[in-house]
């Protein structure tokens, strides 16, 4: 049994395996598993087997579990179900007072939660919503209470009974339903006339009271589909809305921009006296623009007891049709949502869009290897100050890691703000009309000079895997310039700073840039031939200035455009058609391919993924206790880590909240505790030998169980099917479905079941 291999009981396991999927579907949040039960001559009085804090204080879930252990699903009746949540009740009610913390020892899974609910300020500030679920692995058939006050809290009920968990394993989430005419609530609205087959839109009106009750219910569970780093809550309500409300309510349609919603599916009600349409139910409601706007309203008249009856918030509601593409099309609705109307106070250069765009590509584009290298390795563009080293110590916690890091990302194609200017600017003259904006004698300026003429004229477009790749290659071709121009003695002169750009960009003009700069990407290397071209090039470009420049002054006369346009219009007497091989082809043009934010995205999200997955379980276990005894980590972080742990260990997928608060907590441990990671090398050999003897279920396997099970019927009927799914391939093999297969594999084992 896997409860006796680590040290957990059934129950136990059959709670990890049902919050995992109401994580991954979105109904809870870095859940925790934390038992306890308090027993007295009257019985059981409180019970517990799980929590989950959300980050803002806002959401606190809590989990008791009805742990039957059958092969035959069997009913949970209405009174063991009422039992179980006044234990859980019980529990929250204690939990409230101060005087009970004192009663937990400090060694129970749950003392840090009772702490928190009696003591942080955070929580009496911002907790509004409380959650209990009663999780069971039985059948559920009868209903019970929705919500009601506690202690000043709105408590919310929830029954996730083998059915509920057999839908989220098959559907990954179940959608919000939302039947607005039970309510008694009236939604006007008006079908936009726009025909197509991929959506419908509706314009509306929602009041503020109904908007707050929605959220007040569902929170969180409303923004899946948005960029949740954008729109999650922290707690701080808009100032401008909070003066809105509280002073001119009634203005509130007028100023706000209102929200932005999909739903799957829309239902129409008929309103009286023929006076039009209005929304009478919505299936899978989620606000992919205004959720700041929604929490705002909501906080605003629970904390602080503001009358919301004149607010009114309008409503773009879009349907989805065409439900292969629901997820692309949701995704591009909530991207270009929360695009609009961007306004940054502080216009920071290296913040701006086109150098995150910029960084993200130096990450993500590997360069091919060199000519007799077999490792490939990344131009690495540090947009802020630092970042090199910041990378090392993130990534290289141990000596090992450092040098894997470094072999990936050399020191000699690290690239900041301002060589990509001189780069870039150092190749190609632009005009502005007819005033001649771009070219070397700004380069020669100084790097600050030139690089405010780059920002202004030079890096207006968002930056692709095409333009990176020319960077490169013209990174490659100015130090390969400065190479071939040599130091002293053996330098050509004593002006590298002036004649490089200037032979560079001679070169590209003589060549109308028809310079094959993908090759030079691909060789990460310019040619002999180019190097010998250089190298005469910059000697008779170095003479001329020398020779034309008034006083000796060379360095103020290459800083003018006149010795640029004098530099540009000789033709030195040199032989371009040397070249003729390095220069572009039409063959060669349609080779390139642009990439895909999406493909960039990826590539990123797993580079992500691979750093979180190189700290062993053991290590975020260790993270989690150095958090909580150095107070480096909040309690919400520390319990993330506890998370991490445990989808490590199980071998299960993170979802992407967990991956971005792995990070931060990563991050936060590489400044103020790097000693933590001083076994990571050990640790990873040692999970790497027990990886290899750890037998692992195989597809094979999973068909020759569902044949077995057939006969045998020791599977339950949910089980079987589970298995039956993934044999016939209509479910994937991914981390998670196949740890939930080998729990299938040791129950089958018990009855006989021997793999061949």
């Amino acid at each position: 049994m896997v409860s006796e291999e680590e040290g957990t009981t059934p129950e136990e396991v059959f709670t990890d395996l049902a919050l995992s999927l109401l994580s991954d579907s979105g109904d809870t949040e870095n859940y925790r598993l934390g038992y306890d039960e308090k027993v007295s001559k009257r019985g059981i009085e409180h019970k517990i087997n799980a929590y989950a804090l959300s980050e803002n204080y806002e959401t606190l879930d809590l989990f008791i579990t009805i742990y039957n252990g059958t092969d035959k699903v069997q009913t949970v009746s209405k009174p063991d179900a009422d039992k179980a949540i006044e234990r859980l009740l019980k529990f929250f009610k204690n939990a409230v007072f101060k005087d009970y913390v004192s009663t937990v020892e400090p060694s129970s899974e749950i003392f840090d939660l009772a702490q928190t609910i009696a003591n942080a300020p955070e929580v009496k500030e911002f907790l509004t919503r409380v959650n209990i679920f009663l999780l069971t692995d039985g059948e559920l058939k009868t209903d019970f209470k929705t919500s009601e006050k506690i202690a000043g809290y709105t408590v919310y009920y929830r029954a996730i009974d083998i059915n509920y968990l057999f839908n989220l394993s098959e559907k990954s989430r179940i959608p919000i339903e939302i039947d607005f005419e039970v309510n008694g609530i009236s939604l006007p609205c008006i079908i936009a006339n726009n025909q197509n087959e991929e959506y419908q839109s509706y314009l509306s009106i929602i009041p503020g009271e109904v908007l707050a009750n929605i959220y007040e219910q569902f929170g969180s569970r409303l923004l899946e589909q948005n960029i949740r780093s954008f729109l999650q809550f922290t707690g701080k309500i808009n100032n401008g809305i909070r003066k809105t409300i509280m002073e001119e309510a009634h203005m509130f349609l007028a100023y706000n921009n209102g929200i932005t919603a999909t739903a799957d599916e829309v239902k129409l009600i008929d309103l009286p006296d023929g006076k039009g349409k209005a929304i009478g139910f919505v299936k899978d409601l989620q606000i992919v623009n205004g959720g700041q706007t929604t929490a705002s309203i909501y906080h605003i008249w629970k904390k602080d007891k503001v009358s919301i009856a004149e607010i009114y918030v309008p409503v773009k509601l879009s349907v989805v049709k065409k439900k292969d593409k629901f997820s692309e099309i949701v995704g591009n609705i909530s991207k270009y949502a929360n695009t609009q109307n961007k306004v940054s106070v502080v216009d920071l250069s290296s913040n701006k869009p086109s150098h995150i765009e910029l960084e993200k590509l130096s990450r993500n584009i590997w360069a091919p290897p060199k000519k007799g290298e077999t490792q490939q390795t990344t131009w690495f563009y540090e947009r802020a100050r630092g970042q090199y080293k910041n990378a090392i110590l993130k990534y290289g916690f141990t000596t090992s890691k450092k040098k894997a890091f470094e072999s990936k990302n050399p020191k000699n194609q690290v690239f900041t703000k301002e060589d990509l200017a001189k780069y870039v600017n150092g190749w190609q003259e632009i005009h502005d009309g007819k005033k001649l904006v771009i070219g070397p004698h700004f380069v020669v300026r100084g790097n600050q000079k030139n690089y405010v003429q780059f920002m202004n004229f030079n890096f207006d477009k968002k930056p692709d895997n095409i333009f990176f790749e020319d960077t490169i290659a013209k990174a490659v071709l100015f130090r390969a310039a400065e190479k071939t121009y040599g130091v002293k003695p053996n330098a050509i002169g004593d002006m590298r700073y002036i004649t490089v750009p200037y032979s560079i960009a001679w070169l590209g003009y003589h060549l109308k840039y028809k310079l094959d700069l993908y090759e030079i990407w691909k060789n990460q290397s310019v040619s002999d031939k180019l190097k010998e071209l250089l190298y005469e090039i910059m000697t008779k470009v170095e003479s001329f200035i020398k020779k034309n420049a008034p006083g000796s002054l060379y360095g103020e006369y290459a800083k003018k455009e006149e010795c640029w346009n004098t530099v540009k219009e000789n033709d030195f007497k040199i032989d371009l058609s040397v070249l003729k091989g390095d220069l572009e082809s039409s063959a060669s043009a349609t080779k390139r391919q642009r990439i895909s934010d999406d493909e960039i995205e990826k590539a990123a999200f797993e580079a992500s993924l691979e750093r979180i997955n190189s700290v062993p379980h053991e290590i975020w276990k260790n993270i989690e206790e150095w958090g909580q005894s150095e107070n480096k980590l909040s309690k919400y972080q520390c319990d993330m880590a506890n998370t991490v742990a445990n989808r490590l260990r199980n071998n299960r997928h993170l979802t992407a909240i967990e991956i971005g608060n792995a990070h931060k907590i990563l991050d936060t441990v590489t400044e103020e505790a790097p000693e933590l990671f001083f076994q990571l090398d050990e640790l990873n050999e040692k999970e790497s030998k027990a990886g290899k003897q750890k037998a692992e279920i195989t597809l094979d396997t999973i068909k020759e169980i569902v044949k077995w099970d057939r006969k045998n019927k020791q599977l339950k009927d949910f089980e079987y099917q589970f298995m039956f799914n993934l044999a016939e391939g209509t479910k994937p093999l991914s981390d998670k479905n196949l740890f939930i297969a080998g729990l299938n594999l040791k129950k089958v084992k018990k009855y006989g079941f021997n793999e061949s």
